[in-house]
């Protein structure tokens, strides 16, 4: 019997996915643990393993092929004896059409006429639509709908077509005055997006961009984050003279065995240990109920040619920053690979984003839900500083935590900026 091979879900969030690139080839014999096809999640891009054992029978999904739903059968296997050539792919085989047309065969010729005669109802809803967008600046729909024009039935002297100021100051109302207007209304109203090519078209040479699944799940993720979590940001500015030093010092005597530490090396231990000395801002809103986490996995922002992501440093808090260090470079690598596992990318407790490496000063980075919260990292600078009650100048360094005030309050998340500045200004904390 043929063996349907469907979409596969590689992460818990994966609703659909890219068929990247087929392994193998029809015809060829499939083992439990072969390699069949690189699958792009809106994460990364993973390797698809058989489970089952057979030849392979039939391709139904192409590669290249974007938005494939998990659950949808991609290919055929035919079982041991069975002849390749008189596989049907399985598609076919579960196609209910066959009980459908019974149905229709055996039922009175008058129980289906109910079915298609609610459809013409709406149609006159729908007066002078052309089928497609009325493309017109605002001013002239402005106009148009002060002097109850349709604008389905003016002609645009602008780029593609586009309707003008000029096209509708000169044109006099129709008798079909009042669906113009609701038809201006449906054209100014904000709730219905415009078609993605025709969104920002002012006659502009542009290109078009597919938005690729990870910039879709970020575009979706951050858009509810900011509408869903209240956020409050606390900015504390520390200095860096005491952790710089230490870094030194602590890359000499590590050069032999190859290692060199990195500010944000540091700055990760230095967060996870402020959570485990505030554990409540190491929680997590979950409806009615709160988690409280026992340690600190810490989520580092990595910028890759498709977007961010998010790999974890679990357990931060314990590890030394030798072995931080190593993980890092190790997650940062395969991430702007596309190679990360699920378990690597997926959970973490807080989050830390830095740009220090770009020059930004300071920002507000927007929480990665469900996480409670995410520190944001500007570029370490001398800057005049007092010290000992006389004005210096200091490397100092802007850190702003972003904090989901359904989770933290204020004072809390006061308490865990404070002592991650304790920690930064005397990094021996983070060795001991």
């Amino acid at each position: 019997m043929p063996i349907a091979i469907k979409m596969p879900a590689l992460s818990p969030t994966m609703e659909e996915g890219t068929l990247s690139k087929w392994l193998v080839s029809v015809g060829d014999t499939i083992s439990a643990g072969d390699i069949m096809a690189e699958i792009e999640t809106d994460k990364a891009t993973m390797e698809f393993e058989a489970v089952d054992e057979g030849t392979l029978a039939h391709i139904a999904v192409e590669e290249g092929t974007e938005g494939v739903a998990v659950g949808t059968i991609i290919a055929t296997l035919a079982e041991e004896g069975e002849d390749v050539a008189n596989v049907q792919p399985a598609g076919a085989a579960e196609s209910p059409a066959p009980a459908v047309s019974e149905e229709k065969d055996t039922a009175p010729a008058a129980a289906p006429a109910p079915t298609p005669t609610p459809s013409p109802a709406p149609a006159p809803a729908a007066p002078a639509a052309s089928g497609d967008r009325i493309i017109a600046s605002p001013l002239a729909k402005r106009i148009a709908a002060d002097k109850g024009l349709d604008l389905s039935t003016i002609k645009g002297s602008g780029p593609r077509g586009r309707i003008v100021k000029a096209d509708v100051e000169g044109a006099q109302p129709g008798a079909a005055s009042a669906p113009a207007a609701s038809a201006v209304e449906k054209e100014l109203a904000p709730s219905v997006p415009p078609k993605a090519a025709e969104a920002q078209d002012f006659g502009i040479p542009h290109d078009v961009e597919k938005l690729s699944g990870m910039r879709k799940t970020i575009a979706r993720r951050l858009t509810e984050s900011k509408q869903q979590v209240p956020h409050i940001y606390l900015t504390v500015d520390c200095r860096l003279d005491a952790l710089l030093k230490l870094r030194g010092e602590l890359n000499a005597a590590l050069e032999p065995q190859g290692i060199k530490l990195s500010v944000n090396d540091m700055l990760i231990k230095a967060l996870a240990k402020s959570l485990e000395q505030v554990p409540a801002c190491n929680v997590q809103f979950a409806g009615d109920q709160m988690l409280k986490f026992s340690r600190a996995d810490i989520s580092v922002a990595v910028s890759i040619p498709n977007g961010l992501i998010t790999p974890i440093v679990t357990d931060a808090g314990s590890k030394a920053m030798s072995k931080i260090s190593a993980e890092m470079k190790d997650l940062a690598a395969r991430a702007k690979d596309g190679k990360l596992a699920p378990e690597e990318y997926q959970g973490g407790t807080a989050s830390l984003s830095n740009m220090g490496m770009f020059g930004i000063k300071q920002f507000e980075a927007v929480i990665n839900p469900p996480q409670g919260m995410i520190m944001a990292v500007g570029a370490g600078e001398k800057r005049p500083y007092v010290i000992d009650d006389s004005l210096q100048i200091a490397s100092v360094m802007s850190a702003t935590g972003s904090f989901d005030h359904r989770a933290i309050d204020g004072a809390d998340g006061a308490q865990l900026m404070k002592a991650f500045r304790e920690l930064v200004e005397a990094p021996l904390g983070l060795v001991a």
